[in-house]
């Protein structure tokens, strides 16, 4: 909606990462075949897991998991890669597909290793099998090999991280994925480049706008569609897609008017409006905590307009390179050369001083849900930084056009 180009799906990516993770394996088998006893088994598991990975995703993916159902779902700690692993055994049975068993349960340990790493650290050997798709240890995997380049193409921007250096360069070490040192900056720019297409494309202002929006009409529509209840079972699950949204604007129930007329404003473009935004300065982070809707009522000074809390939409965006405030390429182990046996770890000021001192960024965005409460809802989100830090932490004012927008 905000990028036309952007229309790929997740099916693409998926087929996209089967094929890398294949590839990987044939560059490590090409180089590394006899000592690490890559078999045909190990290839397939591998290549299923990369095709599989990402089968658990909800409507509009990361915005369900995160955004949605922990509203609907007090304390949710659901995740799609657990629902991938049901899901995995779900179309197994029903359509009586033949696979070992031993292969199949690699493959949902696989598509979990990012979010629970001690799967991974429990296997005995071929440790580095489970870094691949997936990786927990240190987050360099073809998954986000893939997605960066495709989505960089779908959305016209350029990307000068080279993912097949990766690909081709790496070497097993002590059952770790290691890479040269020569190859350290291509490596902090798969990072930096993610980092980039979090801040322009994943949480572009208008695009966080038309997501709460999203959210809303969900949320609403929840009790009358039981969309949560979909999650606890893979057998109804699989039925829920991004067609969600026509299903509710189609759908003349009475029960659905207020999410309908949500989603009208979206085909209309009658966004939530943006009024400013901040970025948490450095010496808060280690303490901050979400901002609320709330929080922003409850500093407005002025009267005339009194705001309430269903008036305002608040975005808490977190960038970092995978880390949080730590330098992702700390916990990466690299080379000599080919002929070397020892890995090692490198800190950023043997490479570069122009490296980032800093790794994360959380900056907080303030919408509007209607134009005409744009200066009242920006005067208190100016109140609420002076509150909170003593200074008024956003760039510049709120133009005085959005303000006056009727």
């Amino acid at each position: 909606m905000v990028y036309p180009g952007a229309v790929h799906t997740r099916f693409e990516h998926s087929l996209g990462v089967y094929w890398l993770a294949g590839q990987s394996l044939q560059y490590l088998q090409t180089y590394q075949g006899a000592e690490l006893d890559i078999d045909h088994f190990d290839v397939q598991t591998v290549k299923l897991a990369g095709l599989l990975h990402d089968i658990g995703h909800g409507p509009f993916s990361h915005m369900f998991e995160h955004k949605f159902l922990p509203r609907v779902i007090t304390g949710s700690n659901w995740s799609h890669e657990q629902m991938s692993g049901k899901l995995v055994d779900y179309i197994v049975d029903q359509h009586h597909i033949d696979i070992d068993s031993e292969c199949l349960k690699q493959v949902k340990d696989m598509i979990i290793a990012s979010s629970n790493v001690s799967v991974a650290n429990s296997m005995k050997e071929k440790r580095f099998l489970y870094d691949i798709v997936a990786n927990g240890r240190n987050g360099i995997d073809v998954d986000k090999f893939d997605y960066i380049a495709r989505d960089c193409r779908a959305c016209g921007l350029g990307c000068n991280f080279q993912f097949r250096r990766l690909l081709q360069s790496m070497r097993i070490m002590d059952d770790e994925i290691c890479y040269p040192t020569k190859e350290y900056l291509t490596v902090h720019k798969l990072f930096s480049t993610r980092a980039d297409l979090h801040r322009t494309v994943y949480t572009h202002a208008k695009v966080m706008a038309i997501e709460l929006m999203v959210v809303d009409a969900l949320v609403k529509a929840n009790d009358h569609l039981e969309i949560s209840s979909y999650t606890t079972d893979p057998a109804e699950y699989w039925k829920l897609g991004d067609n969600i949204l026509k299903i509710i604007e189609t759908s003349p129930d009475p029960e659905l008017k207020e999410s309908r007329e949500l989603i009208l404003r979206i085909r209309r473009r009658d966004l939530y409006q943006f009024c400013n935004e901040y970025a948490v300065p450095k010496n808060k982070l280690d303490l901050f905590e979400d901002i609320t809707a709330q929080d922003i009522v409850c500093s407005q000074k002025t009267s005339g307009v009194q705001l309430r809390e269903e008036d305002v939409a608040v975005s808490n965006v977190k960038i970092d390179l995978t880390c949080g405030r730590n330098n992702p390429l700390d916990r990466i182990s690299f080379f000599k050369d080919y002929e070397s046996k020892e890995k090692f770890y490198i800190s950023d000021d043997r490479i570069s001083h122009l490296l980032p001192a800093s790794y994360l960024d959380r900056i907080v965005r303030v919408y509007a849900k209607k134009p005409e409460l744009v200066e009242a809802v920006s005067e208190a989100f100016e109140n609420f930084q002076l509150r909170m830090y003593g200074i008024k932490a956003q760039v510049h004012e709120t133009p005085e056009k959005k303000k006056r927008r009727r």
